[in-house]
């Protein structure tokens, strides 16, 4: 193993972040599940894409520490919300998310900025970046669900992500 020269709170911060990744992994997953079991498959993929997305987050995370001499530090995954009364509550769920998930990138920038880690500044470019499309995204999927106005809008959003997430479609 590598020799680290990483401040403890910049290690302490990357350490926070792989696991808030890997909560949100899971989170993503629950949202998955509440979407197939109503029949909305086209969210559900979405949803279990983005769980996905954020395993690949840990993991870059996870090989950073390791490239830098550092264990990383597995935390218990809090328990998902499961119970949603629309699929409005859902996309407001998953924005919430990236909101947080923004923040918590943005704390680990904050500490390697102070440690003057130029290094964690770098990889930590690439997840600033990738929230702001994440939160762009969300914004648009909640507007969409609100626009929806009736369960054949909402069918028709639902069809038009499967669509989109199989390639059959332009985003609009």
């Amino acid at each position: 193993m590598p020799t680290s020269t990483t401040h403890p709170a910049v290690v302490a911060e990357l350490n926070r972040q792989f696991n808030q990744e890997l909560a949100a992994a899971h989170h993503y997953l629950a949202l998955s599940l509440w979407c197939e079991s109503r029949n909305f498959s086209g969210f559900a993929a979405y949803f279990a894409k983005q769980a996905g997305e954020e395993r690949e987050h840990a993991g870059k995370l996870i090989k950073y520490l390791l490239d830098r001499g550092q264990s990383p530090e597995v935390a218990a995954v809090p328990e998902p919300r499961r119970n949603f009364g629309s699929l409005l509550e859902v996309a407001l769920q998953a924005q919430t998310m990236e909101q947080e998930n923004s923040r918590g990138i943005h704390g680990v920038y904050e500490a390697a900025l102070a440690a003057k880690d130029y290094p964690a500044q770098v990889l930590l470019h690439w997840f600033i970046s990738e929230q702001v499309e994440e939160e762009a995204w969300c914004a648009s999927m909640v507007a969409r669900v609100q626009g929806a106005l009736c369960a054949g809008s909402l069918a028709s959003l639902d069809s038009h992500l499967e669509k989109l997430l199989a390639g059959g479609e332009k985003a609009d």
